[in-house]
């Protein structure tokens, strides 16, 4: 590849990346998942589109499982412990039994209604019946449910990769030779020294950041994340589940109390919505729109077997069992309807691809469609079913609407900084500082505690402050900061205005 060329693919992924930024803030607008405008750029600048002929399946496949990691490690380390422990035994049974039951309804359907042969049909069971990690994160932001539904939805999609994976792989074998002992033997195998490298992995990186002092705050997000990798890549080197390795890690470590918590979960969330793009935009490449037509129809057919019988069947056998506290039927309902399909179900369809598997080709198409048409369907859904099913709280509904504004919406900046010990900020009180108006210090931290400034609050050193000021005023903002620090609250009359040096 020659320099010119290069220039030419970083400008074109550049355009593509930030054309579904821009995606997600019309999805975030109009209530779309944005996982679909994703999809669309990819096919967008595909072959039928844009022109770019991308079919390189066994690079998708490679690309999509790490995506699919990070996106992992992005949700385990955004998931609160609490929010999880009680609900840790159901969400185990429904990624396990549940994808076991779910995989043979659809794929008996699959079968006695299209006519599939069974290898493609069990391929295409264990395939779209496990529930996808970034769909069902991006759901729990925007719809208050109750936590313990919450937290089963998470910790469900969080689990039920690894055991699918196992399934899809086992399928994929040509010939196909099915062993149920070895298959089990393998499950628990894979599962158990997949759990086992994740929890040691979460625990030696929490004891490691806790007594390493690294030289720059911005080196502990990514030393977080690097143990959620070192995680997945251990596991899938000992041939065990590296996606469940990879969750358990970051839950450990977002639980464990480390240092820099809120820049870590900021680093992971925006690794995590790249993965996104990079992931669903790399699909959406691998798929020829002018053979989608022909499988619309067998699509919708598995798609409704899965949502209206495979599903709910997986969830009520599931959680059977649970009595304390009893599932209500209300619950039930919801966490069936809420089994979004998103990325992970794409992916594993190029499995059997790479394998070899005869007209595995036609699953990619079948589940594409599959995920479109249910994602429109069901995503919308789930906040009016929530209300109608009455897990919402009433409470929720008395609230006022308190929407979270990006800060270039009102012409905002956040700046932030640290009274180092040489400042003369030290001892200034709040109203001294004098920052221009409309400038204010919203928040102070202070060995490790946050309170809202006073007038009177007088700065100290260690102290971290964040301001938020306009973007006109913003240089006024950082000249004033600059020239106290320097002399004191009297630093215009040492002729001190702040200017850079």
């Amino acid at each position: 590849m020659t320099m010119q060329q290069l220039y030419l693919t970083l400008l074109a992924a550049g355009l593509v990346l930030l054309a579904s930024i821009v995606a997600t803030r019309v999805a975030s607008r109009v209530g779309l998942p944005s996982l679909l405008l994703f999809l669309g750029v990819g096919v967008a600048v595909g072959e039928d589109g844009l022109g770019f002929d991308f079919d390189n399946i066994l690079l998708a496949d490679h690309l999509g499982t790490v995506a699919l990691a990070i996106i992992l490690i992005e949700g385990g380390l955004t998931t609160r412990f609490a929010d999880i422990r009680r609900v840790l035994a159901p969400a185990g049974v429904l990624a396990t039994v549940g994808v076991a039951v779910s995989m043979l309804i659809t794929a008996a359907g699959a079968h006695l209604l299209l006519g599939i042969n069974w290898q493609l049909a069990l391929l295409l069971g264990a395939i779209v019946s496990v529930t996808d990690a970034a769909a069902v994160f991006s759901v729990l932001r925007v719809v208050p449910l109750p936590r313990r539904v919450a937290g089963l939805l998470e910790a469900e999609s969080g689990f039920n990769d690894a055991p699918a994976v196992i399934l899809v792989l086992m399928f994929s074998a040509v010939p196909l030779e099915l062993s149920p002992v070895h298959a089990l033997g393998q499950l628990v195998y894979e599962l158990g020294v997949g759990a086992a490298i994740g929890l040691g992995c979460g625990v030696i990186g929490a004891i490691t950041l806790r007594r390493i002092a690294l030289p720059a705050s911005g080196l502990y997000p990514i030393a977080t994340f690097g143990f959620g990798m070192v995680a997945f890549a251990a596991a899938g080197t000992a041939h065990a589940s590296g996606f469940l390795a990879a969750y358990l890690a970051a839950v450990v470590l977002a639980n464990a109390g480390l240092p820099h918590r809120s820049a870590t979960r900021s680093f992971a969330e925006g690794l995590g919505w790249l993965a996104q793009i990079g992931l669903f935009v790399l699909l959406g490449l691998l798929v020829d729109p002018s053979e989608l037509p022909r499988e619309l129809v067998p699509a919708i057919v598995v798609g409704l077997v899965l949502l209206l019988l495979a599903r709910p069947v997986s969830v009520f056998v599931s959680l059977i069992g649970f009595r304390m506290p009893r599932w209500s039927l209300r619950e039930q309902v919801f966490l069936s309807w809420a089994g979004l399909r998103g990325a992970v179900p794409i992916v594993l369809a190029t499995f059997p691809i790479v394998e070899g598997v005869p007209d595995s080709h036609r699953l990619l198409n079948i589940v594409f469609i599959l995920v479109v048409v249910f994602t429109l369907i069901q995503g919308p859904s789930l906040r009016p079913l929530a209300h109608r099913l009455g897990l919402i709280p009433r409470e929720a509904t008395r609230e006022i609407q308190v929407e979270s504004a990006p800060l270039d919406v009102l012409e905002a900046e956040l700046l932030t900084m640290t009274v180092s010990p040489p400042s003369r900020l030290h001892n200034v009180t709040v109203l001294e500082l004098r920052l221009p108006d409309p400038s204010v210090i919203t928040l102070i931290i202070r060995d490790g505690h946050t309170f809202v400034p006073q007038p009177d609050t007088r700065i100290a050193h260690g102290d971290e402050l964040l301001i938020v000021t306009t973007t006109k005023t913003r240089a006024a903002a950082e000249r004033r900061l600059r020239a106290v620090s320097r002399r004191g609250k009297l630093a215009y009359w040492f002729d001190e205005y702040g200017e850079p040096d």
